[in-house]
């Protein structure tokens, strides 16, 4: 009976064997009939790893594993799975802004690791169909591949800008390893650009603040004077989870109140004398007052277009984008006083924390000089700016705006935000025609910026000579995958641009815009703008737009 057994796990471990090689090809296949350009790489991929790795081993070891103790194949396969795990984090490296160090890496042209260990060399590339095997979508683009014509790209895109349901639509094609102009038409005019118009607020904000930009949120004052929550404009900032919330900033401000209760004349600005009339813990003493600072923002707070789901009040102080539900997204209810809100939260945090403190906070200007209790401070700019591209998030982009303002010596308003992001662009050497900005999000109708504008912007955040600007490229949502284009690319003659495609997307009532980059067929990169204004429904205009960048994808109209 003993033997009958292991003679049925025996052939359990030849089925499963069997059943591994079947279900690697089966994925193999599903993923060639959801992309045709990558199929002869894909089956080559699976074919490779199974007669390197599949049979030898599967041969050897499937008949040894049948006949183990259970106890030896468990801890065998939790092994092996802990290995795996360890080895594929270390090789991928850890999470930063949003991707893995390895990914980053490749995205912006740094050396990574050998992809074969010990120096083996890789396996020649085998003969194929004229597209990109599976590893060239890693290597990072550049001025290499031949440089479509004019004619050739005219022919690709005529039938599809044809298309009724784009209604009147304006485009530019450029070559990016040198802006040269490939295909243009009406790409000089103004058109509402929707949410292409981040691209213009990201450029600026990044080349005028940097890369490494942090917003700093922070508690000024004492038990005895009391204290003052300063907004500082970071759009970031939440209520409660994470190091830069108003729960760690209440923390913070909590410690800082005992030390300064424990060491009083070690506090600075903070006498003996003034700690004895207040306590962060009350016990007979009065209660702590409590101010909350928005003047870094000038008034209106509200945007142009009025109150709306999109967008909250814009402040300087806010938490969770004043959502009344952090989780939510896009068009979503807002808390009629964000600022208001977010100093409630931080309130009764201190509360929480044990500190007597008023619990009804209302709005003051810090006093000056007043000295500093605690902080918390933002992401990098860089990892806010792909989060706002990434996510189309019109909360970061005004808050942005109004960042670049003040940077440029201006009070944060929306109309300084606008003028001083196409100032700053003009000083970027960027041709601006029409360009006009009534905001920075694209969320007003009466912002304009032609399709050639956009094109320029993403020729110089690609550069090689602004590094700075990098995130405005890596934080373009990827066709079919990621952020606003998750859920695209996968309808008829937009498949090749299925992960090829990097591109931001922009959508308001008959207007639908997609700005981006494209690797074509030869290996070029190219960047692109499409302007679509009509009155076609909003998926079908956004079909065509995306069949357009796949045009280019699938072009190498040399």
């Amino acid at each position: 009976m003993g033997k009958g057994r292991m003679g049925n796990w025996a052939d359990r471990g030849g089925r499963a064997v069997a059943t591994a090689r079947r279900v690697a090809m089966q994925a193999a296949r599903q993923a060639v009939e959801r992309t045709e350009p990558i199929r002869a790489s894909a089956l080559r991929s699976a074919e490779r790893a199974w007669r390197e790795y599949g049979r030898p081993y599967g041969a050897r070891y499937g008949r040894r594993y049948a006949y183990a103790p259970t106890r030896w194949v468990v801890g065998v396969a939790a092994g092996s799975g802990l290995v795996l795990a360890v080895v594929s984090i270390a090789a991928a490296g850890p999470w930063q802004g949003g991707q893995r160090v390895s990914e980053r890496a490749l995205a912006t042209g740094r050396p990574v690791a050998a992809a074969h260990p010990g120096g083996r060399p890789s396996a020649p590339k085998p003969a194929g169909p004229a597209w990109h095997d599976a590893a060239d979508v890693l290597a990072p683009a550049g001025g290499s591949g031949t440089l479509p014509t004019a004619s050739g790209l005219g022919g690709a895109l005529a039938g599809p800008m044809g298309v009724p349901v784009l209604g009147h639509v304006t485009a530019s094609v450029v070559d990016v390893s040198d802006g040269r102009t490939l295909y243009s038409s009406g790409a000089d005019q103004a058109q509402e650009p929707a949410s292409t118009n981040k691209i213009a607020t990201a450029t600026a904000a990044l080349s005028l603040l940097g890369p490494d930009h942090r917003f700093t949120t922070e508690v000024v004052g004492d038990a005895a004077t009391g204290l003052t929550l300063v907004g500082g404009g970071d759009p970031t900032l939440t209520a409660s989870s994470g190091h830069d919330s108003l729960t760690a900033l209440a923390a913070a401000t909590a410690a800082a109140l005992r030390a300064a209760q424990a060491s009083p004349s070690a506090a600075t600005g903070t006498s003996a004398k003034a700690s004895t009339t207040a306590s962060p813990s009350g016990g007979g003493h009065q209660r702590i007052q409590l101010h909350y600072d928005i003047s870094l923002f000038s008034e209106p707070a509200l945007h142009p277009i009025g109150v709306n789901g999109n967008i909250a009040l814009v402040q300087a102080l806010t938490a969770d984008e004043g959502r009344l539900d952090p989780t939510s997204t896009e068009d979503a209810p807002r808390y009629s006083d964000p600022a208001a809100h977010a100093a409630d939260v931080f309130a009764a945090a201190l509360a929480a924390d044990g500190v007597d403190v008023d619990t009804s906070p209302s709005q003051a200007t810090a006093p000056a000089n007043a000295t500093q209790l605690a902080q918390v401070q933002s992401g990098p700019l860089s990892d806010i700016v792909e989060r706002m591209l990434t996510n189309s998030d019109n909360d970061i982009a005004e808050t942005l705006g109004h960042a670049v303002a003040l940077a440029s010596g201006k009070s944060a308003t929306f109309t300084n935000a606008g003028a001083a992001v196409t100032a700053r662009l003009a000083g970027l050497g960027i041709q601006l025609g029409s360009t006009h900005l009534a905001d920075s999000s694209g969320l007003s109708p009466a912002d304009g910026i032609p399709a050639a504008v956009l094109t320029q912007l993403l020729v110089l955040d690609a550069s090689p000579a602004h590094p700075e600007l990098r995130s405005v490229v890596s934080g373009l949502p990827i066709a079919g995958f990621t952020g606003t284009l998750d859920n695209r690319y996968g309808g008829d003659g937009s498949e090749a641009g299925l992960g090829i495609v990097r591109a931001k997307t922009g959508s308001l009532t008959s207007v639908n815009t997609l700005a981006g980059l494209v690797v074509d067929r030869s290996g070029r990169l190219l960047a692109f703008a499409f302007m679509s204004k009509g009155d076609g429904g909003q998926d079908a205009v956004r079909a065509a737009l995306d069949v357009l960048a796949s045009r280019l994808a699938t072009c190498g109209c040399g």
